[in-house]
């Protein structure tokens, strides 16, 4: 699992690094001392994250404050010095565990045996909402959506749009909501026919009507094409 530190105190990040070092489970990708930029690099999509080890207790930004901003789907074991914030803590969904400081290592090894099946847990879900079986031709996927399997066709799939944890899926005659990302998504569907426009947005290139200036026109619905995006974009339309 792919982890990342956010912690001002520089002894604990120490300790909790080489902790993170003796365990063959985990894969530590950075350590951050601003929450500003550990907040930058967690949601940022060309980062794959799994676990957050975040300090609760930091000046200017807490570790709350940080918790509210999070974009991510990956789990957050909080690490502290107090007690006090332990009740509110699991109040967030995607919280998997509390440390206190100075860390035992039994405790920390109960904390990652937590993520690492709640992570496998999260594969086997995964696997079923956007593995998706695809057909020989790719024309089909299956999403998991109110604990549901439901066959959707490829080719009618208009755009996918993120929303925090989940996707939407807008396909002709129906809008779909299932857990995943549009990282996760996008590689189980075929290039031929959809490129990323935006942070937030997939589209099926054939579906385009217009495109005005940053926005691409798919049905009734505007969606905004960032820069990044948009010179991938004109390359795969046919210009006269």
């Amino acid at each position: 699992m792919n982890c990342v530190i956010i912690d001002d105190e520089e002894l604990p990040k120490k300790i909790l690094a080489k902790l993170i070092s003796q365990t063959t489970a985990l894969d530590l990708i950075e350590v951050f001392d601003n929450p500003i930029e550990g907040l930058k690099f967690i949601n940022n999509d060309e980062n794959t994250i799994d676990l957050i080890f975040l300090d609760i207790l930091m000046p200017n930004f807490s570790g709350f404050d940080l918790l509210r901003a999070i974009r991510s789907n990956a789990q957050i074991i909080l690490i502290s010095s107090a007690k006090d914030y332990a009740l509110n803590a699991f109040e967030y969904s995607n919280i998997t565990d509390y440390l206190l400081k100075p860390f035992q290592k039994d405790r920390f090894n109960k904390a990652i045996d937590k993520a690492v099946l709640q992570n496998n847990n999260l594969s086997i879900l995964n696997s079923r909402s956007t593995t998706v079986e695809l057909s020989e031709s790719e024309k089909e996927i299956f999403i998991n959506t109110d604990k549901r399997l439901i066959k959707i066709k490829v080719s009618e799939i208009e755009y996918i749009e993120a929303s925090g944890n989940f996707i939407n899926i807008k396909t002709v005659n129906q809008m779909h909501l299932t857990y995943s990302s549009l990282k996760k998504i996008e590689a189980k569907l075929p290039a031929s026919s959809f490129i990323r426009v935006h942070r937030s947005f997939i589209i099926n290139y054939k579906e385009i009507i217009d495109i005005q200036d940053n926005s691409v026109l798919i049905n009734n619905k505007l969606i905004p094409i960032s820069r990044r995006y948009k010179t991938q974009l004109i390359k795969r339309i046919n210009l006269l």
